[in-house]
């Protein structure tokens, strides 16, 4: 799931209501991976932050980040981190 707020700002996560282990990938506003947080325990309140300048967050399965190599500095490519038209199709 991607999660895009209006502005770049600190954002923190939790697992309430999860039931499977996620992996947190927090953004700025150009989609430049600024924290990577791995295997998300499930149903945990506790709260998992991302930082600040935050501008999208996306979740997926919990070692998929790892397996693809997802890591601070990382480049996202979605049409969210553009004004113009996206430079590389989706």
């Amino acid at each position: 799931m991607l999660f895009v707020y209006e502005h770049p700002q600190r954002v923190s996560f939790w697992m309430k209501n999860t039931l499977i282990p996620l992996d947190m990938i927090f953004a700025d506003r150009q989609g430049v991976v600024q924290h990577v947080h791995h295997q998300a325990i499930p149903l945990d309140l506790t709260p998992i932050p991302g930082g600040d300048g935050i501008y999208a967050v996306l979740e997926i399965n919990g070692g998929l980040a790892a397996r693809y190599g997802i890591s601070k500095g990382s480049q996202m490519r979605h049409q969210i981190f553009f004004d113009g038209p996206a430079i590389w199709p989706c």
